[in-house]
């Protein structure tokens, strides 16, 4: 017999975090909680949330369906029967939980030389938005936190202003360096993006996320054929659950990369099966984190540390918060390291 129970947390930022779609202050994200009756002291922790603005389910009801889903995991005893991708944020929880339930409750969801603590994950320093001079600092702080892939968010600052910080960059340190990927969250118009791509392509870019807004498909498709720097697609897999439009949308559009976010996608599941559709195809991909805290990154990590991939990922978001949950994730010199020498701290979720 199956029992639940969802936590609420708010998380609150250091620092406003900017984006093209505004800032974020605080975070609410919600923690489920699942046991059974007969080992009350094993409990699966999965975590979920939405960002306004971005997540599918950002949406009316999504308070009423978690709390539906514990009410329905407390009355049967078993999970009920559900249908992946209307919430899921919801799904990745699930997900999370039962696979941290079935391994002992320890937040150890899979055994890798990464969890062993045997290998890290390289990951990349994000550089948030902000004025020129803040954005100047984090840069400076990421390398000398020895990040060697830096992304920097583009799109809502004076165009000429963020041309001035790549060049900043590059006039110390080239692209054998230093890797810059940027990311456009939708920023740009189709009218424009292609001028923009020439100008930061002066800058030995890695690559660009979704340059423009989602649901342009024939627009996309052109700025993938023709862009002077690799286009990756990342809004623009969110709400697309089914493996026929999965399919339609990478055979439309022929991206460079896509990232996944399984907190935004449905979690592990759901983004292996674009993993599949990408190595179909010779797509590159890696994957990010989504503003989880500790609960969620932790098990994204885990979860990439078994898939191969020698990128490095997006995977360093668990230091942007004033209250985290304590875990035993660690960045060090650019990359992410799982240190069995601490401990989990979760007493929020019995407070």
């Amino acid at each position: 017999m199956l029992k639940a129970r969802v936590v609420k947390h708010q998380l609150q930022f250091k620092q406003p975090a900017g984006t093209s779609r505004g800032v974020l202050r605080h975070k609410t994200v919600y923690y489920l909680s699942i046991k059974h009756t007969q080992n009350p002291s094993v409990e699966g922790i999965g975590e979920c949330g939405t960002i306004p603005g971005l997540s599918f389910d950002d949406r009316p009801g999504y308070h009423e369906r978690l709390n539906q889903l514990v009410d329905e995991i407390n009355k049967m005893g078993h999970l009920p029967a559900t249908q992946p991708g209307e919430w899921p944020s919801i799904d990745f929880a699930l997900e999370t939980a039962l696979l941290d339930l079935a391994s002992g409750g320890q937040r150890l969801l899979f055994d890798t030389p990464f969890t062993r603590g045997e290998r890290s994950i390289p990951i990349n320093g994000l550089i948030w938005m902000g004025d020129e001079q803040f954005m100047l600092q984090q840069l400076e702080q990421k390398l000398l936190q020895g990040f060697k892939v830096l992304k920097m968010k583009v799109g809502a600052l004076d165009f000429n202003t963020e041309l001035s910080i790549l060049k900043h960059i590059r006039h110390r340190y080239t692209a054998e360096q230093i890797t810059i990927r940027l990311d456009a969250n939708g920023a740009f118009t189709p009218e424009e993006a292609m001028k923009k791509l020439e100008k930061l392509a002066a800058f030995d870019i890695h690559s660009i996320e979704q340059p423009i807004k989602t649901g342009q498909i024939a627009h996309m498709a052109e700025l993938c054929r023709h862009s002077p720097i690799p286009v990756a697609l990342d809004e623009e897999l969110i709400g697309v659950h089914t493996l026929s439009d999965k399919t339609k949308l990478l055979d439309s559009i022929e991206p460079q990369y896509v990232i996944l976010k399984p907190g935004l996608l449905g979690g592990f599941a759901a983004s292996h099966q674009w993993i599949d559709l990408a190595r179909e195809r010779g797509i590159g991909w890696w994957v990010t984190s989504a503003l989880e805290s500790n609960i969620g990154l932790n098990a994204i990590a885990q979860w990439t540390a078994t898939l191969g991939n020698a990128m490095p990922q997006g995977l360093g978001t668990g230091s942007l918060y004033t209250n985290n949950l304590k875990s035993l994730l660690q960045v060090k010199q650019g990359a992410l390291f799982y240190n069995n020498n601490l401990d989990w701290d979760i007493k929020i979720l019995n407070a």
